[in-house]
C-alpha cells in the first residue's frame, strides 16, 4: 500500500511543491507549526530513520544538503529548525521518512 508521500511523488494527489531533484521533494506542510513548515521527503521510500541502511548513507546526505538550499531559497537559511519523528510515539504519523524544516519564528527548548 502506498504511502501519502509515494502518493504525492507519483502525482496522483496534489501537494504545494516548493522544490523536486531525482532523490527527494520538499512540500509545504499541510498543517504547519510555524509559519515556515516544510517537509523534505526522499523519493525512495524508507519508513523511518532508524531502518535506514549503509546503501542509504548517500541519499541521507543529499537531504541534509538540501535542507541548506531550501533554506537558503525561503531566506531562513540562518536561523531554521529540523526535526525528523522516528515511530508513533514520537509523533511519526506517515511512515515514510521525512524532515521537518521549520522558521520563521522563535523556537523553544525543550520542544516538548
Amino acid at each position: 500500500m502506498k504511502t501519502l508521500f509515494e502518493k504525492i511523488i507519483n502525482r496522483e494527489i496534489p501537494a504545494d511543491i516548493i522544490y523536486e531533484d531525482e532523490l527527494c521533494i520538499a512540500i509545504n506542510d499541510i498543517n504547519p507549526q510555524a509559519p515556515i513548515h516544510i517537509l523534505l521527503i526522499p523519493k525512495k521510500p524508507i519508513k523511518k530513520l532508524s531502518e535506514c541502511k549503509k546503501e542509504d548513507k548517500d541519499l541521507l546526505a543529499h537531504l541534509f544538503m538540501t535542507v541548506v538550499k531550501v533554506t537558503e531559497m525561503l531566506g531562513i537559511h540562518d536561523s531554521f529548525r529540523i526535526n525528523i519523528n522516528n515511530g508513533e510515539e514520537a509523533g511519526q504519523e506517515v511512515f515514510h521518512l521525512h524532515i521537518h524544516i521549520l522558521g520563521g519564528r522563535k523556537f523553544n527548548w525543550p520542544p516538548g
